[in-house]
């Protein structure tokens, strides 16, 4: 049984959530703000944290951010909840690493599905753990990117589109299906949104000369190619 932790402010928000989650056969673990979400985590590692934006003291944002750069918890699934819905905030929720972001209001039922969706998706993303192309390398455990033994720093959000380039590599990709893959169906953020991130990750592997790997495809979207 899947263990997640609901790092909520507001107990009526947090028994919403609960009570559709245990519904759903999941354990739930409850913290009103950031400090206490992580001694939570420290006694019990869980499977996925749903995590409110808005939190006294130290706010969602940046505990996302925190539990994103550290080595025990980076590959910990976060869904980001919040009452900001705007497309900035929805992409600057996931440019922190979040798997997924919800809007307040939402539905007990939408949300119990993007739940089993991320954990779906971060089951999958584990069994590639280590891949190579051109040079180009991958540690998925250790959530590192390497060229020829020389380590280059990428973003979460490049590091998440990366990976899935990496594990389907050849194949071209449109704009709605990257977004479809990398941020989650149920995440409402523009196909645009692709292209920014495209140019960063290229950006990112430029130092190393591997900024070709990623491919434009005329009329298509992208392609992760050597050849």
């Amino acid at each position: 049984m899947p263990t997640l932790l609901i790092v909520d402010d507001e107990p009526d928000i947090r028994e919403l959530i609960r009570f559709s989650l245990e519904e759903a056969e999941f354990r739930v673990l409850e913290a009103a703000h950031a400090d206490e979400a992580r001694k939570q985590i420290g006694h019990n590692t869980p499977d996925l944290i749903l995590l409110d934006w808005m939190l006294p003291g130290r706010s969602g944002l940046e505990l996302a951010t925190q539990l994103k750069q550290s080595a025990r918890t980076k590959n910990i699934p976060i869904i980001m909840i919040s009452a900001r819905g705007e497309e900035e905030d929805r992409v600057k929720g996931l440019d922190t690493g979040a798997d997924d972001y919800i809007a307040k209001p939402f539905s007990p039922r939408e949300m119990v599905a993007r739940v089993k969706a991320v954990l779906r998706r971060s089951q999958s993303d584990q069994q590639q753990d280590d891949i190579e192309i051109g040079g180009l390398r991958i540690d998925h455990i250790g959530h590192r990117v390497s060229a020829n033994g020389q380590p280059i720093t990428i973003a979460p959000t490049e590091y998440k589109l990366l990976h899935f380039f990496m594990t389907h590599a050849d194949r071209a990709f449109s704009r709605s299906q990257l977004l479809d893959h990398v941020w989650g169906d149920q995440v409402y953020v523009e196909e645009r949104t692709v292209d920014v991130h495209v140019r960063r990750l290229r950006k990112a592997l430029e130092n190393t000369g591997h900024q070709h790997l990623l491919q434009t495809v005329r009329g298509v979207g992208y392609r992760f190619s050597d050849k």
